[in-house]
């Protein structure tokens, strides 16, 4: 207990220091947003990777799923790398930068805003970004709780808030500046810690061999007569393990956490570099992950009053038999994990609330001072206070996902399957293709919004009678029908607009 308390302890003093740190680069709003848009490869590519595997992945996910489709999970992560991370960044991060730069969009609203030439998109956008971040938001708090609930001893809900606490600290001190540089750190404990983990979980089981083997003797649950499906290289359910692949992967596309982190990389040579950078990560860490869910019926994990097991207790069940010394390094995994996705998604809702509602174009900025006071003084004085709001909204936003975090609905997997089916359906379309398509419509735009959000919130008040995974598949994939059809049938963007918008790639 003593080797887990101070590793802890170091660590999260650690993270504070970096927000004090920070602060010198937090002052104005492209500093606190987006660190000055001057984000090297590394930093970029870590903070890509860590907002994108929390302990939604290594609890939620990679429990579930693992125990769902055995072995074949690995897949999972091997698509969060190549489809999530590899395709992503050379899809979406050159054109991401150079458009957002010559449009000087801070957040994803704003680019809706500015390159549809619509203040009604940049604040539907904020409002659907706020509201479906909060139930991510949630599962990340759900997730790194039970482990330290397991870890510690300490009461759920007291993990709960002061996870909270902490990470609203050195956001609101450093900013995204202090949320890369952790980031950075947090991703290379994430490296060694899954590593580690995996060699000492199989070694309880004989080895890699022997554990596969023990794997293939297990009936499946829909043919208790056949055996050998959980150690198969497609799994028992190809079809749903394709659904899970789908929604994990191409959503980063449209989740703005994600997407934002292409904003404030330097240059094109940066983008390169991240690309390699990423992908290696991510086929480390979410191949990983998944990998180790593959054996979690090889244990005993929990099961819930109604005889159900409880998914998020697998991988706890296979952690607790280690020694503590490797226990204290899944502590530091899962923490560096959840910390980072946190600062993204409570920094991605602030600056969004403030930037594209509160302060939604230059002109609700002008309006507070009278003509002709304009100075830099001045201008650098409205600064200050769009930074003192967001800091204020990012306190707002973890008391809402406090809330429901502290009585979560459902397992973790599916809060997140609700956030990121909701956003990607939204999102994910409408930006790809203004990054690449003269043609797409702000009529296409609000046609996406509708799919992706419609779609997702009738089939939770209905009950999931589709999972909420595979209707975020849905979801994500239906939005570019929705989005081409909408931009045949709607009235077309001017031409002189568009023009100068893509302007950038010449």
């Amino acid at each position: 207990m003593a080797i887990k308390i101070l590793l802890t302890l170091a660590f999260l003093a650690v993270m504070v220091g970096v927000g004090v740190y920070s602060r010198k680069h937090s002052g104005s709003v492209e500093g606190f947003v987006l660190g000055g848009r001057n984000v090297g490869p590394w930093l970029t590519a870590f903070a890509y990777g860590t907002s994108y595997f929390s302990a939604v992945v290594f609890i939620g996910y990679a429990g579930q799923f693992g125990w769902k489709f055995g072995l074949s999970a690995t897949w999972i992560g091997i698509g969060n790398a190549v489809i999530g991370s590899l395709l992503a960044w050379l899809v979406l991060g050159r054109r991401t930068m150079l458009m957002t730069r010559h449009i000087q969009s801070k957040t994803m609203p704003d680019f809706f805003g500015t390159r549809f030439s619509s203040e009604g998109l940049r604040v539907a956008a904020s409002v659907i970004a706020f509201v479906f971040l909060i139930p991510y938001t949630a599962g990340v708090y759900k997730g790194i709780s039970t482990l330290f609930e397991m870890s510690f001893h300490i009461p759920y809900e007291y993990c709960v808030v002061v996870m909270a606490v902490l990470t609203a600290l050195y956001v609101i001190l450093g900013g995204y500046k202090a949320t890369a540089i952790n980031d950075f750190i947090q991703g290379v404990i994430m490296i060694f810690g899954i590593s580690a983990v995996i060699i000492a979980v199989l070694g309880l089981k004989g080895g890699l061999v022997d554990a596969v083997q023990k794997l293939a003797t297990l009936p499946s649950d829909a043919d208790p007569g056949a055996n050998g499906a959980f150690a198969a290289a497609f799994g028992p359910a190809p079809l749903s393990l394709l659904g899970v692949v789908i929604l994990t992967s191409l959503g980063t596309w449209g989740l703005p956490q994600m997407v934002s982190k292409f904003y404030s990389i330097t240059d094109e040579a940066a983008i390169r570099r991240g690309t390699v950078i990423s992908t290696v990560f991510a086929l480390i860490v979410a191949g990983g992950c998944y990998f180790l869910g593959g054996f979690g019926r090889l244990f005993e994990p929990a099961t819930l009053p109604n005889g159900r097991i409880a998914f998020d207790s697998i991988i706890p069940s296979m952690l607790v038999t280690l020694p503590d010394i490797l226990i204290a390094l899944v502590v530091l995994l899962v923490l560096s994990a959840s910390m980072s996705t946190l600062a993204s998604l409570v920094l991605t809702s602030a600056s969004t609330l403030t930037l594209d509602i509160i302060y939604r174009d230059k002109a609700s900025t002008a309006g507070e001072v009278s003509a002709g006071q304009m100075n830099d003084e001045v201008v650098a004085k409205i600064e200050r206070r769009k930074v003192v709001v967001m800091r204020v909204l990012i306190l707002f936003f973890i008391a809402l996902s406090l809330l429901i975090a502290l009585n979560p609905p459902t397992f973790i997997a599916q809060l997140m399957g609700i956030s990121w089916g909701a956003l990607a359906g939204a999102f994910l379309a409408p930006f790809m293709l203004g990054l690449y398509w003269r043609g797409v419509t702000k009529g296409a735009v609000w046609a996406s919004f509708a799919w992706g959000v419609g779609i997702t919130v009738a089939n939770m008040l209905a009950g999931n009678p589709v999972s909420p995974i595979d209707c975020g598949a849905i979801a994500m994939l239906g939005g570019f029908p929705v989005a081409f059809i909408a931009s045949l049938v709607t009235p077309k963007p001017p031409k002189d607009h568009v023009e100068s918008i893509f302007r950038c790639y010449e």
